[in-house]
């Protein structure tokens, strides 16, 4: 990784904290580079403005688990089995990109709208890939989803409302959690009462 990259991601880390606390709208420039430790000059060889960094922030969540939990339904085993991998992958990414997840819920509305078109894209592409394992499972009698759309839009409203209430302190491992998601999901919601592991 090179430093340039290093501190781009350190300036959307920080700054996804800063809109995470009090709002995008109550943030400055100088707000994030003060926390990065850099001049608010500095700050613009990096990012143009604080909306691209917002964008930045919506891109992790969006882009990065394209990237890193699609190739999961790609993988050997039955539609039931790689559903549960992205279940376990989606868990996994939402829960270290927590900050970055509430941001790009709460502002995504100040995106730019060519911004925010890109990041409707990512959330579409991935609902539709997991829709096409679903309904891939019911094809073959594997899984039970009367509309394979309308359960795609379910089990990622699912895995999304993760960042709303899970705490590693809260008395709940998140390997735990990941396997109750994955009983619930793919076993009791899409299974007819059978259990994935």
């Amino acid at each position: 990784m090179t430093a340039a990259v290093s501190r781009r991601d350190a300036i959307v880390s920080a700054a996804a904290r800063f809109f995470a606390e009090r709002g995008y709208a109550a943030v400055g420039m100088r707000d994030v580079a003060g926390a990065v430790g850099v001049r608010g000059a500095s700050l613009y060889h990096h990012f143009a403005s604080k909306e691209e960094i917002l964008y930045a922030i919506c891109l992790t969540v969006t882009e990065e688990p394209n990237a890193q939990n699609l190739p999961l339904l790609d993988g050997p085993g039955t539609s039931a089995e790689r559903l549960s991998a992205l279940v376990r992958g989606h868990l996994h990414h939402l829960h270290r990109r927590r900050t970055e997840h509430i941001v790009g819920l709460h502002e995504l509305a100040a995106l730019a709208p060519e911004h925010r078109d890109v990041v409707d894209g990512h959330r579409r592409h991935y609902q539709r890939r997991v829709r096409e394992v679903i309904a891939a499972g019911v094809a073959d009698g594997e899984l039970t989803a009367p509309d394979p759309r309308l359960a795609a839009f379910a089990v990622c409203d699912m895995l999304n409302g993760l960042s709303n209430w899970f705490r590693p302190d809260g008395g709940l491992a998140l390997a735990e959690v990941a396997d109750g998601y994955v009983d619930l999901i793919v076993g009791r919601m899409l299974g007819g009462g059978r259990e994935w592991k």
